[in-house]
């Protein structure tokens, strides 16, 4: 149902374009990530593993380009931007199990559609909102501190960058709201189709995180919106995997591009065997 309701698979499509374009075609790479970050921002993530100066130039000539077209032609397209500022936490958040169990325990806050989802607004709220924030800019540093590490490049680590980076985004984000899965599913696709990615596991995770999103929306919403043990299990359930499989990718990314390379053991010359005259 999400995938029907929301263009986010369109958006999909097109970060799954610009990795299959990858080390061949970095211009091309670059010009799609920035046509999808104008689309819906979190494919500007994709260029996390991009070592080509060509991809990050075609990135932001093509990104420069369209932004001025549409601040010119469409006055109030950014508009968006300023209202992150007045967001709460998501219902389907990390953030939002604090308030789920507080709820049980007398908190006085609500849950109220607000900025086009249901979140929680009352006492504590902007710390955790403020929390999840640090999170994500904890985890960015993390992408730049892999990045000024890295010493090997092979060309399924563009794809692997691209899935960590957006779970770091996902996990530590103040929403998750269901249609975060099908960037993660779009991504975990295009890594498996490389033989030597290292997101074997994570992608396996993402399943199983997408299923249980499916139960709590649209299925089980109204048991994740009244807070009842079987929505804040749900939760519990779907955050811990992607919880899992965000640290996983992370730690998997940095041991295969930050270690050195083993270099190959080569066999000791085996002594000529001397003859001995009688």
């Amino acid at each position: 149902p999400t995938v029907y309701a929301r263009y986010d698979v369109m958006v999909t499509a097109v970060a799954v374009a610009a990795l299959l374009a990858g080390a061949r075609h970095p211009r091309v790479m670059g010009a799609l990530a920035a046509f999808g970050a104008l689309l819906k921002v979190w494919p500007a993530l994709l260029l996390a593993g991009a070592v080509r100066r060509r991809a990050w130039v075609s990135a932001a000539v093509t990104g420069a380009g369209l932004a001025a077209a549409f601040a010119l032609w469409m006055p109030g397209a950014f508009a968006f931007l300023t209202f992150q500022r007045e967001r709460g936490t998501e219902v389907e958040s990390l953030g939002a199990l604090v308030f789920h169990v507080a709820r049980h325990f007398g908190w006085s806050g609500q849950v109220l559609l607000n900025y086009g989802s249901i979140e929680f607004l009352g006492p504590y709220v902007p710390e955790v909102s403020a929390a999840a924030l640090a999170l994500t800019a904890g985890a960015f540093g993390w992408l730049l501190l892999w990045r000024l590490r890295a010493r090997r490049f092979p060309p399924h680590i563009l794809t692997d960058a691209a899935l960590t980076a957006v779970l770091l985004f996902t996990t530590t984000s103040r929403v998750i709201s269901p249609q975060y899965l099908v960037w993660l599913i779009g991504l975990a696709a295009v890594c498996l189709t490389h033989r030597a990615s290292r997101m074997t596991a994570p992608a396996l995770l993402v399943l199983p995180a997408s299923f249980l999103t499916l139960l709590e929306f649209p299925v089980g919403f109204v048991h994740v919106v009244s807070s009842d043990w079987y929505g804040i299990t749900l939760l519990l359930l779907r955050n811990a995997l992607l919880a899992a499989a965000t640290l996983l990718a992370a730690r998997r990314l940095w041991r295969a591009t930050t270690s050195p390379a083993t270099p190959p053991v080569q066999a000791l010359p085996t002594p000529r065997e001397t003859s001995v005259s009688p």
